[in-house]
């Protein structure tokens, strides 16, 4: 799969790998268990502050917090407040004190989820000296490939977006390292999203503007600590050393610490083989059962008793949300219970669907948010928006922009508001499982009903034309853009083969296809007319 003429050798090495969304939730529902009380949705408005009358020092003793979802405020109040925001870790800092320099300095991050041909299942590779010396990876995650980086930087954002020229740097760099008879193809990336880096300089050091390869504990004079920087592997050992820094600083009573051998919600009573039980109790697919089981550990079993039956022969339980990926219906029942608030939350922080395949999540959305919105009580306008806040955020922030300016970059969809309802009623005539795009299968279908026949590498060939990002099937924005250029050439306006990147085909003796709103032509069959009237029918 790799080029061979460059190839010169490679070092095997062996890491670890998690679902980062899950793994947080562990830990948070990991210290609810514990005692934590837990604030989803909830953000700082404001620091509480309180003067020592014998020295007249402000001193912070708890927060002004707002619940995002319904604006009401309220306050916490502490003998210590510690701040563990991330990349939002210096608007804390100045809210405690507005001279404070910065001490966080972001750096965005991209990657792409494509096909997961596109490595082995247990074999990624890593390279850390690209064309311009950033590192690039593609490794297998969630039976896809994700393939990143970039290191660029950015500025704080809650909804930060991947551009086009990052994906396209990622992509480049994947062709760098593949044979030529991999092609690599714009149209195989399935999500893309951006991620902030908190790369943080150490206010303590006489280097401030040195980057802080680890983490950092800073306490205020006001004593609010901070804790930035860091990473993953290395979460427990920042929490005791913040704690430490905390019970020094206030004086606060506190055992030892007890993360050393803490097992994490989920943890307790998962074996490699749990998966088998899940399918043998409970009637699930052998993938589902895995997917639970990777997912939840010994909390799998309260997801199979939450399972509807299919009313198949098999799987007797588990309805899937989307038919290629492993996640069921009764996840979102289960994802309620653990602090899941909004449509966004399930399809990107407790399942990974926004994350894998921005299509099939915005295929999922109408029955999350039906599950949702009827177990929440949620009114018919709350649904609408809970969809509409969904699909921005996968727009937005999980690449369907880009896939969309890709779609129409080089040329305009120039259709009124009649045709564009007259073309998406034809694309919908082919899309009957409303799936948001059109295959050769779908189009074989149609054409089967009126009894026509059409040579299939034909097919393939005609579809192949309309498919602008060549991802193999045909999006509504690529139907309706080849609407637009049927219009062109009804109007006489001969389309530029350059441009378009397909023959022009003027056959007069021939039907002229329209399903896809091509001048594509193909020999009619027995039934003469049928094709034509199958296309142009509203």
């Amino acid at each position: 799969m790799l080029k061979k003429d460059r190839l010169v050798g490679a070092i095997v090495y062996y890491d670890g790998q998690h679902n980062d969304a899950r793994m947080n939730l562990a830990i948070s529902l990991t210290a609810a268990r514990y005692g934590t009380a837990m604030a989803n949705y909830t953000e700082v408005v404001s620091l509480l502050k309180t003067s020592d009358p014998a020295t007249g020092t402000e001193k912070v003793c708890g927060a002004r917090c707002r619940d995002v979802l319904t604006g009401q405020e309220f306050d916490v109040r502490a003998k210590c407040v510690i701040n563990a925001t991330g990349p939002f870790t210096d608007s804390l800092r100045k809210m405690d004190n507005q001279k404070v320099a910065n001490i966080c300095q972001p750096s965005a991050g991209v990657h792409i989820v494509i096909p997961g041909y596109y490595s082995p299942d247990n074999m990624g590779l890593l390279d850390p000296a690209t064309s311009d010396g950033r590192v690039i990876f593609f490794l297998p995650w969630e039976k896809m490939t994700i393939a990143g980086t970039t290191d660029s930087p950015t500025s704080i954002t809650a909804h930060p977006i991947p551009t086009e020229d990052d994906i396209n740097f990622i992509l480049n760099e994947v062709r760098n390292y593949l044979s030529p008879d991999v092609e690599v193809r714009r149209g195989d990336v399935l999500a893309a999203w951006s991620g902030i880096r908190p790369l943080v300089t150490d206010p303590n050091s006489k280097d401030t503007q040195s980057i802080c390869r680890n983490h950092i504990v800073n306490v205020s004079s006001s004593g609010m600590v901070t804790i930035a920087g860091g990473k993953w592997t290395t979460y427990r050992s920042m929490a005791v050393e913040t704690l430490d820094a905390a019970i020094k600083t206030h004086q606060l009573e506190a055992s030892a610490s007890k993360t050393v051998g803490l097992i994490l919600e989920g943890g307790r009573g998962w074996s490699p083989t749990l998966y088998i039980r899940l399918v043998q109790d409970y009637g699930l697919e052998n993938e589902v059962a895995q997917h639970l089981a990777s997912t939840y550990g010994g909390k799998a079993f309260e997801v199979a008793k939450m399972a509807q039956v299919t009313g198949k022969r098999w799987p007797i339980v588990g309805k899937r949300l989307v038919s290629e990926f492993p996640y069921i219906e009764a996840e979102v029942l289960y994802s309620i219970k653990e602090y899941a608030c909004t449509a966004i939350d399930i399809i990107a922080r407790r399942t990974r669907l926004g994350f894998l395949n921005v299509q099939a999540a915005d295929e999922a959305l109408p029955r999350i948010v039906e599950i949702m919105g009827k177990t929440l009580n949620w009114t018919s306008e709350r649904k609408t928006a809970e969809l509409d806040a969904a699909r921005k955020f996968l727009y937005y922030e999980m690449g369907y922009r880009s896939r969309s300016e890709q779609l129409t970059k080089t040329s305009e969809i120039n259709l009124d508001y009649q045709e564009v309802v007259r073309y998406k009623n034809r694309f919908h005539k082919f899309d009957k499982e409303s799936k948001g795009f059109i295959t050769t299968v779908d189009v074989q279908s149609v054409l089967q009903s009126i009894n026509i026949q059409i040579d299939e590498n034909a097919l393939h060939e005609i579809l192949n034309e309309v498919d602008l990002n060549k991802n193999g099937q045909v999006e509504i924005d690529e139907f309706l853009q080849a609407g637009a250029d049927e219009r062109r050439v009804k109007e006489g306006v001969r389309v530029s083969d350059s441009v378009r990147g397909m023959p022009a085909r003027r056959r007069r003796e021939e039907s002229s296809w329209s399903a896809q709103g091509r001048r594509v032509s193909v020999r009619p069959a027995s039934g003469g007319g049928g094709l034509d009237r199958a296309m142009r029918t509203p």
